[in-house]
């Protein structure tokens, strides 16, 4: 495949489409296992269109956390009752749009949020279905900027008002209770977690139950599993067997309730990576630097968050060196990884930054006018006839 890449304009994201027919189809042979069970990709991740068209195809709906994922959504195939509408902040726009479209359900964050949706669908003699989405004030162990389950987060209600809100929900004629969501956090590879979770939905089933309110029909659990970002290779289809397993074992269903899934990371993760060309090798005095075409425009996370990506010359088999792998960007945040072991590297060289799709190329930005990565499919190398522009460098 590499000698595919170096007939494109880097920097570009990559994405192994067999791998993703792969992780698909471990998760659909662990969901079919069970009845009542249902899968939506959660579209934050990645919003490639081919990406999209072939969890589509795959039998997946859709977790939306924008009017624009929604479109996007609808524009690659999916049926508007599979997908389900998530986010903090709805706007009116994105409301109507999701009305329009006949979405499955939104997923309710706050009382001010259902008196909006109420008004809406009122207005457009419409009935949304709804989710309310409880923070469950369960921890997970994870990076702090991506927990989502703590009472401090701003995400959901509080579980002390999980009653109120729902009985609230009765009174308005355009709104119809559906059931519950909760999600703690993104990238956890500890089962207890989830394990936690459980336990958690378990005790509000039971006080909903002892209120007098049974008619929940939907619990969605969300996602959170994480991937290997440390050795892609050894680990490319995440522990999705242990994941699932564990809500198996330890959520107690009512017979009449069905389970709702949002997978992203998991889904992606591995099967993408950054393709970037080494501009310049800079000895300092005390660092050596491998500055590339990509930076924290093309995928922000080690940036961000101080996240790790595994990196690869794809170039070289020489032995390692060490080298702060840096971007363009004016910016010092502007590195992908510091002292770094890579197989020494010349101008030209193309190195591949693993596990980059997710959160990768849908997180890009044209900060100092930087163009947007392109992003290509297997299929593409395969069947394209066409080629961008070479490198500035050969």
């Amino acid at each position: 495949m590499r000698d595919c890449f170096e007939k494109k304009r880097t920097p570009f994201y990559y994405y192994d489409t067999e791998l993703l027919a792969e992780t698909l189809a471990a998760i659909k042979r662990e969901t079919d296992k069970h009845e009542g069970w249902h899968l939506h990709y959660a579209v934050k991740a990645c919003a490639n269109a081919k990406v999209l068209q072939q969890i589509q195809r795959s039998g997946f709906g859709a977790d939306c956390v924008s009017g624009g994922e929604i479109r996007a959504c609808l524009k690659n195939g999916f049926r508007p009752d599979d997908i389900v509408f998530a986010g903090v902040g709805k706007a009116d726009w994105e409301i109507t749009t999701a009305l329009e479209s006949g979405i499955g359900y939104f997923n309710v964050e706050s009382i001010p949020e259902l008196g909006v949706i109420s008004d809406i669908a009122t207005n457009m003699n419409k009935v949304a279905n709804v989710c309310f989405r409880i923070n469950p004030d369960v921890g997970a162990h994870t990076h702090a900027g991506i927990t989502t389950g703590l009472a401090e987060n701003k995400f959901g209600i509080a579980k002390e008002d999980m009653i109120d809100v729902i009985r609230l929900s009765h009174r308005l004629p355009n709104i119809r209770f559906v059931g519950l969501h909760f999600h703690i956090g993104s990238q956890i590879l500890e089962m207890d977690d989830f394990e936690a979770l459980c336990h958690r939905i378990n005790e509000l089933q039971d006080q909903l139950e002892a209120a007098g309110i049974r008619e929940v029909s939907c619990i969605n659990v969300g996602g959170g599993l994480g991937i290997d970002y440390e050795h892609p290779d050894d680990a490319p289809v995440p522990d999705f067997k242990s994941y699932f397993e564990t809500y198996a074992k330890y959520l107690k269903l009512r017979p009449h309730q069905h389970l709702h899934f949002e997978l992203g990371r998991a889904v992606v993760g591995q099967c993408g990576s950054l393709i970037t060309r080494l501009l310049y090798v800079k000895q300092a005095t005390k660092k050596q630097f491998a500055i590339v075409d990509a930076g924290m425009t093309d995928l922000i996370r080690p940036a961000l968050y101080g996240a790790h990506h595994h990196i690869e010359n794809l170039s070289s088999n020489s032995p390692q060196q060490l080298y702060d792998i840096v971007g363009p960007v004016c910016e010092s945040s502007d590195t992908f990884a510091k002292d770094f072991p890579l197989a020494e590297a010349k101008r030209g060289d193309l190195l591949a930054i693993r596990s980059a799709g997710a959160y990768g190329e849908i997180m890009a930005s044209q900060y100092n006018c930087r163009e947007l990565p392109v992003g290509y499919t297997t299929e593409d190398f395969l069947s394209s006839s066409e080629d961008m522009p070479t490198a500035d460098t050969e």
